[in-house]
């Protein structure tokens, strides 16, 4: 799974004309699954989520989770993390799931947030979406479960 991860004051999701979803100040969150992605990369994604010290504190140093400041997360499903364009200039998404899997997924990734207690919306998967955002900081992490293995086996927190 890969997602970027933008600390915002707010975010919105349209389809057409129709909000979506919103929220303030929290994290919105672009979530691209790929073709090998399982639940327990789902797992994974959402405990880091939940605990990534991007906010600030009275010092204005980034060392608050989501957790800590119960704020909202906001998760839209993007197929084109998964863009290869090796090939040429046409994107190739070979690697990305196909679509029920990754709904699934998808749906899986925000239960485990809402059972970790985190206040979560979601998009409309597989949707034409305008997304509208203000990026506080900026802010953007970009996180591969594939290059996070190495911290599965051992607690590999800090």
């Amino acid at each position: 799974m890969r997602a970027v991860i933008q600390r915002v004051t707010e975010a919105k999701v349209f389809v057409g004309e129709r909000l979506i979803n919103q929220i303030g100040k929290g994290l919105l969150v672009f979530l691209g699954i790929g073709k090998e992605d399982t639940k327990e990369d789902a797992d994974f994604l959402a405990k880091r989520l939940k605990e990534i010290r991007i906010f600030n504190d009275e010092n204005k140093k980034m060392s608050l989770s989501l957790e800590q400041i119960k704020r909202e997360a906001l998760v839209v499903s993007e197929v084109t993390l998964f863009a290869d364009l090796r090939k040429g200039r046409t994107p190739s998404f070979e690697q990305a799931k196909e679509p029920v899997g990754a709904g699934e997924l998808y749906d899986y990734f925000i239960a485990q947030l809402e059972q970790m207690g985190v206040s979560v919306k979601g998009g409309q998967f597989a949707a034409m979406m305008d997304v509208y955002l203000v990026n506080d900081g900026p802010v953007t992490i970009i996180l591969d479960t594939k290059n996070l293995s190495h911290l599965r086996g051992g607690t590999g927190e800090k």
